[in-house]
């Protein structure tokens, strides 16, 4: 049994589109939400709409919710000449390419009802996107393997998020906000974005080859399955194990709780450095891009250190991490420093804060999505892919509102790194008491150029 370094790389190129685009959409979209409704309603108070973008934010998970299930589904039980999974990326990556470029088109025009509805086609269709193309490693992959493989796949993602901050640091936000550039600085992002996102999906169908690639693993798949790390044996003839079914549940249910706290920060970091640290957005950007390097790393030794104490110990390891980061992050305050710009000194804390937290945050998602698909046959790894995106949709869906009524509430951003340490401390503590640490069998993994696989 060996991992295919070549082919797991191709296979990444999915998630290089899927995190390229979700890093473009929540750095700019919450801030653009923010001063579009701010001139709707006339006011000046950003915290006073904060609420209303956590609302249109938390709808567009919302639908997520109800689709990555349905697509997961659909796509287990589609059979065409160029897969299963494939027809689902190809009309996904292209229609919100496509759509993409409008969000900043309507904003430009101050027209809030249309860049809305752009934004909810976008969603939509990475939905259709989304879950048949994370579905495609484990596919293709044994399931001992795949804390390694996932672990690239999640480092091409990661190369995608960096490309994206970076566009964000060439076109800044603030300046625009400011009225000191033309709508060529927001909409190039986009447009670069979307562009790449085609190109990275092109790369995957042109390279991967679904149906041949499954036929000549079957006798690998096999046996990934007789070495399985779960309580009990996988049989789709009978009902779910009592053992299989209470791990599952405690993965989601702590998975559910580190997605309320990280995309509680993700979705309100941009407007957390830009109006809480009185700072230029192109230092979130910044924050991203270390913060990127640290989860590289993460993503780069977690299949070993799991590979050492088990998934489970190496997700708690990781969640710790992340709690240790949160917590200094608490003690940020706003620079007294003032530059010439007229913005805020940048807190270099935040900067350790993001790089704990990444490499910690890399640990967790790295192990966590295998402990998922490993409870199920290849028959459902669909269905199951679609559970761990409906937990982190449903957590992305309740948390922007949440933490949009708290900052109104309390007019303070200080709440921000509370709200979130607070549920990344419940989620280590269900996780680690809830969670049974169940270590996969010893397997020979080729190394070397074998490697990177003959049948390529």
């Amino acid at each position: 049994m060996k991992l295919n370094y070549k082919r797991t790389f191709l296979v990444g190129f999915a998630f290089f589109g899927i995190l390229l685009l979700w890093q473009v959409y929540d750095s700019w979209c919450p801030t653009l939400l923010t001063e579009i409704i701010k001139v709707k309603l006339g006011v000046t108070d950003e915290l006073e709409v904060q609420w209303m973008v956590g609302i249109i934010m938390a709808c567009d998970n919302l639908a997520a919710l109800i689709l990555l299930p349905i697509f997961g589904n659909l796509s287990d039980k589609t059979h065409t000449k160029i897969g299963k999974r494939m027809p689902y990326i190809l009309v996904g990556t292209f229609v919100s390419a496509i759509a993409f470029p409008f969000i900043p088109l309507f904003f430009h025009m101050n027209n809030v009802i249309a860049m809305i509805v752009m934004m909810a086609v976008v969603l939509m269709f990475m939905m259709m996107y989304r879950n048949p193309a994370v579905a495609l490693m484990p596919d293709i992959t044994p399931k001992p393997l795949r804390a390694k493989a996932n672990g690239i796949i999640n480092i091409m993602g990661y190369l995608g998020g960096a490309f994206a901050t970076v566009l964000g640091m060439v076109f800044v936000l603030s300046s625009y906000l400011k009225g000191q550039h033309s709508l060529m600085t927001i909409e190039m992002p986009f447009v670069i974005a979307s562009v790449l996102m085609v190109i990275s999906a092109l790369v995957l169908f042109f390279n991967v080859k679904e149906n041949k690639i499954e036929e000549e693993i079957k006798d690998e798949m096999a046996e990934g399955e007789r070495l399985a790390a779960i309580a009990d044996p996988v049989d789709d003839d009978k009902p779910m194990s009592k053992a299989n079914k209470a791990m599952l549940i405690a993965i989601l249910g702590a998975e559910f709780l580190w997605f309320m706290s990280d995309n509680a920060l993700g979705t309100y970091l941009n407007n957390y450095v830009f109006y809480a640290m009185g700072s230029a957005t192109s230092n979130t950007s910044l924050m991203v891009i270390v913060g990127g390097l640290a989860s590289v790393i993460g993503f780069g030794t977690a299949g070993v250190i799991a590979d050492k104490i088990g998934r489970k110990w190496t997700i708690s390891a990781g969640l710790g991490f992340t709690f240790l980061g949160l917590i200094l992050m608490c003690f940020v305050k706003e620079s007294t420093v003032v530059l010439d710009s007229g913005m805020r000194a940048f807190p270099k804390l935040l900067l350790v804060v993001w790089i704990v937290k990444g490499y910690g945050m890399a640990l967790v998602h790295n192990c966590s999505f295998p402990m998922v698909v490993e409870l199920c046959s290849s028959k459902k790894i669909g269905r199951f892919t679609g559970f761990y995106y409906a937990s982190s949709m449903a957590a992305q869906t309740v948390t922007p509102v949440l933490l949009g009524l708290i900052l109104k509430a309390s007019r303070a951003w200080s709440v921000l790194p509370q709200y979130a340490t607070v549920l990344t401390f419940c989620s280590c503590l269900v996780f680690t008491l809830c969670v049974k640490n169940i270590k996969a069998n010893k397997v020979a993994n080729a190394k070397g150029l074998e490697a990177l696989g003959e049948n390529d």
